[in-house]
């Protein structure tokens, strides 16, 4: 090594190569022999013509000169110049490296390993062996063992094997492992803590002294280990202490609570001050955030100790909702699922959507609030998903009473279609007393709670075992089967205070608690044997696979007093399976943090990153690397060769594109149009009609729907842009609030496809009108229940005189279209949901045979008996109909402005 003061050269041998510099110079400088002459008389011919590219004789001096350069950059380079070199090291024998590779080294881990790089480097410079001692235990759980002495090649290697172990430094087994060393002369050790103290740190620290000259490398005040210990919850707020090793200074921290994919779900600050060593810091977050929180992490500690993992126990059970009957949002006291989702809110977590879609997901209850009729699908389902464990609780409702399907826990008896089967009474009923074999046993009834109405269960020898609440008179109010692992219960009343003044009451909530509390959750409770480990934490704290190492966690072990054993043969992490998993943490192994002190007074110390030593190698070689790239292609460029790029052509990228173009093309076009039918139907409001195949049919409807779209955008303030066919089985009817569905003899039965289609539609908001066309509903009732069998269809009853379609533009008494005089059904006494919009309407008064015209705007088809003045009511109908569909019951609140008006004071 030259040491030329504040330069030095690790390498200074290669400088020699600079003597050769010159001959360089005179290589590239050198010219050709000149040609000989000799006289040819053909060349005369070309003497006059002009040259069009002179080629020089002579390499241009800035040509030469920037080679040169190249070359010196070179040079220098590989003669590893260092700027502010480190002192010579002290002692004769090998360099001993000491490193903490514990949990609390990985927050900054690359420092460390770049201080150890260095300490090997000088060791090869001075011709020094090294030996290495990492205090951690070896992840098979073996304890610290002492590596060398060895060449500083080899150390590298070991140096780069290094990484932080996710458990804690074992410093007396690392004491132990000194005992056999015997080193030739004095050793000079360097030991890189980790700013933890123990009871073996001082005499760690002692020994090194005795075998020679030792530094102890650590952090400052201001960058002490952190650790995340477990929180806890207040009223809805997550505490969560985090404590520090080294109180001396004040120093913010801050913890974020993370979702999957790393997603920030929330962060909390706060701040310790001088003398502080434990802070608790306050996360208030949704129910819905907190049961996708995955872990907590604090801020600026890439350490295992700065993870806490979160599991099935810190998360709220979720909760499924579905209403066989649609509406709800802008009336939502009118809604079953509103009183549930108040009453459940805030001790679950609440999801809405269809029976498909919640199961895809984790669920721990499911609540089907008068649904009546499950398809096949659906209830096998729901079967496979309680015996896991699931609680399905269902509402009666019209719907349940007169399409009650097998999923029920006890047989009921069916009413008529109109009344909805249920029971009514002159005076509530009260609420008995709960028998002993109830969940809800113990629970106070309140004396003003009564039931108005209900479905009735069929006698039967185990009814009193599946009772769990009836009324005073004995009749059956919540009925349960278990089912495998998890129960089907029954309200015999409905979630809302239709038939009962149960959901305004503190009872309801008490009820629902308990039946969330029989499910399993989302994972498997009562674990017991060995969880193998599924998930675990590096020295860096990031979650992947476990190593080979790790072994099964006995259950026993979760709940031990002092925790579950964290080490080297159980890596804190995610034990169990996937759908069952426990979260072990570093936290319940490592006792409150202490900082490193105590340590012998004459023990030399320096910071991380204390020494200011810069190899310039890596600088000189990067900078002639460009160069290189510049003088190659100034070559090209003074060979001709670079031009000659532009005219390449690439057919090859071309011929590939065009090939995945064709390609791609059937589908690209298939893609494109559902896209394209997607966005006509969302931009616009059409009027659809169901195609039945009968090409007669179909073109009579779409005339028919376009006659009325005509009259519609005359008459009224709606727009709508024509008719549009909808095929059951392919097509998407979320986008159309009214569905005309002409009933033919030729139709084929619904597929369960095409069922599961109508019933969201149904549920959803949307409205089906059924033209039997054959003006009586009666001549075509055994076609229509064909067709909608498996439907959740409500109980109908014919349209009363008062019905809000018959005032929803026009006045009308009756309902013609080319046929008059047929009546028509509609939801039987309901009218609160869907802002009182009934699902579905049935008729066979040919409606769209009266509103069919041709291009020109003429009628089609004859109306009998009345004429054009039946076909005027027709369209009236036809108008009160989309009025109906699109707008609700504002006609019906039309009452209510006298009181408006009052309270208004006009």
């Amino acid at each position: 090594m030259l040491n030329l003061g504040a330069l030095a050269f690790a390498s200074p041998w290669i400088l020699a190569a600079l003597a050769v510099l010159p001959v360089l110079w005179w290589l590239l400088r050198v010219t050709p022999p000149s040609p000989r002459r000799l006289d040819f008389p053909a060349i005369r011919l070309l003497r006059d013509l002009v040259a069009r590219e002179e080629t020089p004789s002579r390499t241009p001096p800035w040509l030469l000169a920037l080679r040169i350069l190249i070359a010196a950059l070179v040079i220098l380079g590989l003669a590893r110049p260092l700027l502010n070199p480190d002192a010579v090291l002290p002692g004769s024998g090998p360099v001993l490296l000491v490193v903490d590779n514990g949990w609390a080294s990985g927050r900054d881990w690359p420092g460390r390993l770049s201080h150890l790089e260095r300490m090997v480097d000088q060791a090869d410079r001075q011709g020094r062996e090294v030996a290495l001692l990492a205090t951690a235990p070896s992840p098979g759980g073996d304890p610290p063992r002492l590596v060398g002495p060895m060449a500083a090649g080899e150390a590298r290697r070991e140096v780069q094997a290094l990484a932080p172990r996710p458990w804690s430094t074992d410093r007396r087994a690392a004491l132990a492992a000194l005992d056999a060393f015997r080193p030739q002369g004095a050793t000079y050790g360097v030991w890189l803590a980790d700013g933890l103290g123990d009871d073996g740190a001082r005499a760690l620290a002692e020994r090194l002294q005795r075998l020679g000259a030792t530094t102890l490398v650590e952090d400052g005040p201001g960058r002490t280990p952190m650790m995340l210990r477990p929180p806890s919850a207040d009223a809805g707020t997550l505490v969560i202490p985090v404590e520090r090793a080294d109180s001396a200074l004040p120093q913010p921290v801050a913890v974020r609570a993370n979702g999957p994919g790393g997603r920030l779900l929330g962060r909390a600050e706060g701040r310790f001050e001088a003398g502080q060593s434990r802070v608790e810091l306050r996360l208030s977050l949704p129910s819905e955030l907190r049961n996708e929180m995955e872990l907590l992490q604090l801020d600026g500690q890439a350490t295992a100790g700065a993870f806490h993992l979160v599991d099935e126990r810190w998360r709220r059970r979720p909760v499924g909702l579905v209403s066989g009957r649609p509406g709800g949002q802008e009336q939502p006291l009118l809604s079953d699922l509103y009183y549930i989702d108040r009453a459940l809110n805030p001790f679950a977590e609440m999801r809405r959507g269809g029976i498909d879609e919640l199961l895809q997901r984790q669920l721990a209850v499911l609540v089907l609030a008068d649904v009546g009729n499950l398809s096949p699908e659906e209830s096998d389902r729901l079967t496979g998903w309680v015996r896991q464990g699931g609680v399905l609780l269902r509402f009666a409702g019209p719907r349940l009473a007169q399409n009650a399907d097998t999923l029920i826990p006890v047989r009921l008896r069916a009413g008529d279609r109109a009344l909805g089967g249920a029971l009514s009474w002159s005076e509530p009923a009260r609420i008995a007393p709960f028998p002993e074999n109830s969940p809800f046993h113990g629970l106070a009834v309140p004396p003003d709670v009564s039931v108005s109405r209900q479905v009735l269960a069929e006698p039967a020898v185990d009814l009193a075992d599946r009772t769990w609440m009836r009324l005073e008179d004995g009749t059956p109010l919540v009925t349960a089967e278990r089912m495998g692992q998890g129960f089907v219960v029954l309200v015999h009343t409905t979630a809302g205070p239709d038939w009962s003044n149960l959901p305004l009451s503190g009872l309801y909530v008490d009820m629902l608690r308990r039946l969330v509390a029989l499910s399993q959750g989302v994972a498997e409770g009562g674990q017991a044997g060995s969880l193998p480990a599924l998930l675990t934490l590096d020295g860096l704290g990031r979650l992947g696979q476990p190593p080979v190492t790790a072994l099964p966690l006995p259950a026993e072990a979760l709940n031990a007093p002092g925790g579950a054993p964290v080490g080297p043969r159980h890596p804190p992490g995610y034990y169990g399976t996937d759908e069952a998993r426990r979260a072990v943490n570093l936290a319940s192994a490592v006792p409150a943090l202490a900082p490193l002190a105590g340590l012998p007074a004459t023990l030399a110390a320096e910071r991380y990153g204390g020494r200011s030593e810069v190899d310039l190698k890596p600088w000189l070689l990067g900078l002639a690397l460009p160069l290189v790239i510049l003088d190659l292609f100034i070559a090209l460029a003074l060979r001709g060769l670079l031009p000659a790029l532009p005219r390449l052509r690439r057919p090859g990228a071309a011929a590939l594109l065009l090939g995945a173009l064709l390609l791609g093309a059937p589908d690209l076009r298939a893609q494109t149009v559902d896209d394209e039918t997607a966005i006509r139907a969302a931009s616009e409001t059409w009027l659809a009609f169901v195609r039945t195949g009968d090409p007669s049919v179909d073109a009579t409807s779409e005339a028919g729907l376009r006659g009325l779209s005509e009259q519609l955008n005359q008459r009224t303030a709606v727009e709508t842009a024509g008719a549009m066919g909808v095929d059951l089985e392919t097509d998407e009817l979320a986008f159309y609030p009214l569905l005309y569905w002409p009933v033919t003899g030729a139709q084929a039965g619904l597929t369960e496809q095409a069922r599961a289609k109508l019933n969201l539609y149904l549920r959803s908001g949307g409205t089906i009108l059924l033209d039997t066309r054959d003006q009586d509903i009666g001549g075509g009732q055994g076609r229509v229940e064909e067709l909608l069998r498996g439907l959740d269809i409500p109980p109908l009853a014919p349209v009363p005189a008062e019905h809000v379609l018959t005032k929803a533009f026009y006045l009308l008494a009756d309902f013609p279209g080319r046929h008059a005089g047929g009546q028509v059904w509609v939801e039987a006494g309901e009218g609160k949901v869907n802002d009182g919009v009934s699902s579905v309407i049935i008729g066979g008064n040919d409606w769209a045979g009266a509103w069919a015209v041709d291009a020109s705007g003429r009628p089609l088809n004859a109306v009998v008996p009345g004429g054009e003045r039946q076909r005027e009511m027709s369209y009236r109908f036809g108008i009160n109909l989309v009025m109906y569909a699109l707008t609700g019951n504002y006609k019906a609140d039309q009452v209510h402005v006298p009181a408006i008006l009052e309270r208004l004071g006009q």
